[in-house]
């Protein structure tokens, strides 16, 4: 572990009806990395795989599945999994750093990060993705270093997934695991394990391991929370923890959340969700799953650090959609330090394309008044006009395939000239 990194590292939101506007279901991430940490948003296709495939994650090979789904991932770009994405199906993952009386060790199995992508890859409901990820903790256990870096880094994990009926938050001790389901409303979840005594699903031996560790006594109502970690649960949502913020800011817009004002959340900094500093939010991500199925959802994706100074991308699942280059970072194959043992003895240069001039405009907007302010408002308009184009094509229902294809992609094209 790296105790000086424990309480920082992303913020995850989601929205139901009534909460949200509309018929529609909102989720939200902010993923907080370390600073020089490059995150990327890649898509990969729907796929059929032969019997008896093996399949290559971050640190261990798995047992692959017949067919997976097309996803969209926002990714630190040295790992397999995901900080967090969707799928072809209207499924959304996020995932977060949670610590607890159960010490974390530092043998390699599936990340969290891991998790979040079979989650997506594998499952056509939130309900299923969770049953997919508590099956794979079970067979295969989560652990490794969770940083691009020689020191450990290393986390138990809890989920927020969403897809357009209902949410789930899934949060985990080592093998153990305590699932609530979201039906509307809202519900965010932090860097702490925060079900309490709402258990929907559990692995069946939560309750007898932590009698045998002499947690719980079996008598008392059993509060999850509690009982796995040290948290107050009784203070939990009037603390000045991240998650105590987050929870605030969602009730004060309740009844009238959409895409624009979850964006609105994600880029505070008075709360700490945006966060600066030695980590930083450095990839964020806004969906909205209609609940009406011949509408299409659609995910927005910065792919660049401080969602503040960024620029919201909109993708829409449909056959055939341009791979999104220009978000993509370098690979390095079998050389990169990630697969070397030791791993971790040097650091690649993963910036992508439309990452390298982000952090040049960054710069410019922070040191020069007149050009800055001049960027700033260029992409905040660049937004603001995907944001209504997208808002037209889910009140008129007409969804034009062959402008989607290419829709993230242009976007980031749009993004880049205005940096130019």
């Amino acid at each position: 572990m790296f105790p000086g990194l424990l309480p920082r590292s992303c913020d995850t939101f989601v929205a139901l009806p009534p909460a949200a506007a509309g018929a529609r279901v909102v989720f939200g991430k902010n993923s907080d990395r370390p600073a020089d940490e490059v995150q990327e948003v890649v898509h990969f296709p729907a796929a059929a795989h032969p019997a008896g495939a093996a399949l290559e994650c971050t640190y261990i090979t798995i047992e692959q599945v017949e067919k997976t789904c097309a996803v969209v991932l926002s990714r630190p770009a040295w790992l397999w999994g995901a900080e967090m994405g969707a799928n072809e199906h209207g499924v959304c993952i996020g995932n977060e750093a949670v610590w607890g009386r159960e010490e974390v060790g530092d043998e390699e199995a599936l990340l969290g990060m891991d998790l979040v992508r079979l989650g997506l890859e594998r499952a056509d409901t939130a309900e299923k993705a969770l049953t997919v990820i508590v099956d794979l903790l079970e067979k295969y256990g989560q652990g490794g270093n969770c940083m691009e870096s020689h020191m450990a880094f290393t986390y138990y994990n809890s989920f927020l997934i969403a897809d357009r009926k209902e949410a789930w938050v899934l949060e985990t001790s080592g093998k153990y695991w305590a699932a609530e389901k979201v039906e509307g409303g809202v519900r965010n979840i932090s860097n702490q394990l925060s079900i309490t005594t709402k258990i929907d699903r559990e692995h069946p031996g939560l309750r007898e391991y932590a009698k045998s560790k002499g947690w719980w006594d079996g008598e008392k109502e059993f509060d999850f929370a509690a009982t796995y970690s040290y948290v107050n649960t009784a203070r939990m949502t009037t603390s000045r923890g991240r998650y105590c913020e987050g929870y605030k800011l969602l009730n004060k817009h309740k009844g009238s959340i959409t895409s624009e004002i979850m964006m609105e959340i994600l880029r505070d900094k008075e709360s700490g969700i945006n966060m600066e500093g030695g980590f930083m939010t450095t990839g964020s991500m806004v969906s909205v799953l209609p609940q009406q199925a011949n509408l299409p959802c659609i995910h927005f994706f910065t792919g660049t650090p401080d969602p503040a100074r960024s620029v919201f991308k909109p993708f829409i699942f449909v056959p055939n959609v341009t791979q999104l280059l220009k978000t993509s970072s370098p690979t390095f194959g079998q050389d990169d330090p990630v697969k070397k043992q030791p791993r971790f003895q040097t650091k690649p240069d993963r910036r992508h394309e439309l990452y390298k001039k982000h952090e040049s405009a960054a710069v410019v907007m922070e040191t020069t008044k007149g050009k800055g302010e001049e960027l700033l408002k260029g992409i905040q308009e660049l937004e603001k006009q995907k944001i209504n184009e997208m808002e037209s094509i889910l009140q008129n229902g007409c969804l034009d395939t062959s402008q989607a294809v290419n829709l993230f992609s242009q976007c980031v094209e749009e993004e880049l000239k205005i940096y130019s």
